[in-house]
């Protein structure tokens, strides 16, 4: 499955026990997203020393760069109890008043995949959001009445992958929304090294960069990786990771040094080979892999959009010229006209 990939951001099953340790518990401690890291010092600052909650927080962006691990640090931060749950394990409108009910003053509530929230539950949100009120049905038919319940004042972190999922009056009572970004190669090189430090593996500063190159800017691919690479240095070398042990370690899984792994390939191979780089449709291009469309739109495009290897047009997908000259394979100067022709039909 895309999700049991080396290089996949998604959290695999075996990782649920060992990501806590990893994660970072301050804010001081967490690497990357600057900016985002500064607006949130000022906000919980300022809820701290007026003594209310925090105000609604919306996280969104791919997977693997830290929202759930940041929900916690903002926990953390101002000394707030943190409960957990995911937008398709609230199935019902009594899962989510159970949830609520449960909360105390202060009390922040984490739901992942916010966007997979039903609309009968969302409905049930928006007074506890707005105005800290549950409004309950007793009864059914004429003689059924409402009764409201006031809540304590709480916080709810949303997290999302997919934002443009959200309906609009959910997404409108977020007091702040933050997007995390792509880790720059200095911030993944901290990662890496906070990694080693924390599972005491013996690494050098080139070791440490050439994994830190080829984990997509992901730091949940990042600690995948450094894993590997460690059982493979104490197996085949003395234990100690430099650029060379790591380089075999990664090419053995078929890493490659900007961080594609077989699957990724296959899709410009097919692309390229059967479709003579395009354009073609996203259809087209799963039946030929035998993939459904929203994998390959939604797990493999777009990091290879993000490298450039990858275009959508109006008339379908399109391998670049740097596909090409990553697999190794001339780029057909015919297709330049092409390519202008496409944004202009």
């Amino acid at each position: 499955m895309a999700e049991d990939r080396l290089v996949s951001p998604q959290r695999q099953s075996e990782e649920s026990a060992s990501e806590p340790s990893l994660r970072p518990r301050r804010l001081d401690e967490y690497i990357g997203q600057e900016r985002l890291k500064e607006s949130l010092r000022i906000f919980l600052q300022a809820a701290q020393a007026r003594g209310e909650a925090l105000e609604h927080v919306l996280l969104y962006g791919p997977p693997g760069l830290g929202k759930t691990t940041l929900a916690s640090v903002i926990a953390n931060e101002i000394g707030a109890n943190l409960r957990v749950t995911s937008g398709p394990a609230v199935e019902r409108q009594g899962d989510l008043a159970a949830i609520l009910t449960n909360l105390r003053r202060g009390d922040i509530l984490f739901i992942d995949e916010v966007h997979r929230l039903s609309r009968a539950v969302e409905e049930v949100l928006y007074p506890a959001m707005e105005d800290y009120c549950l409004d309950i049905m007793i009864g059914k038919g004429p003689s059924a009445r409402s009764i409201r319940l006031s809540l304590p004042h709480f916080t709810i972190i949303g997290a999302t992958t997919r934002i443009a999922l959200m309906t609009s009056p959910l997404r409108a009572r977020f007091g702040m929304t933050y997007r995390l970004d792509f880790y720059a190669l200095e911030e993944m090189l901290a990662v890496v090294s906070r990694t080693a430090t924390i599972l005491n593996v013996a690494i050098d500063h080139d070791g440490i960069d050439e994994i830190a190159r080829r984990a997509r800017g992901t730091p949940r691919v990042a600690n995948r990786l450094l894993k590997r690479v460690r059982d493979y240095a104490q197996v085949r070398a003395d234990g100690c990771i430099t650029a060379e042990v790591a380089r075999q370690a990664l090419e053995l899984l078929a890493v490659d040094p900007l961080g594609l792994d077989e699957a990724d390939r296959r899709v410009l191979r097919v692309l390229i080979d059967k479709f003579e780089g395009g354009p073609v449709g996203i259809e087209t291009i799963a039946a030929a892999m035998s993939e459904e469309a929203d994998t390959v739109m939604d797990v493999y495009e777009p990091y290879l959009m993000q490298l450039g290897f990858l275009e959508r047009t109006p008339r379908g997908r399109l391998a670049t010229r740097r596909a090409y000259e990553h697999l190794g394979l001339a780029y057909p100067e015919r297709r330049n006209a092409t390519q202008a022709e496409l944004f202009t039909t």
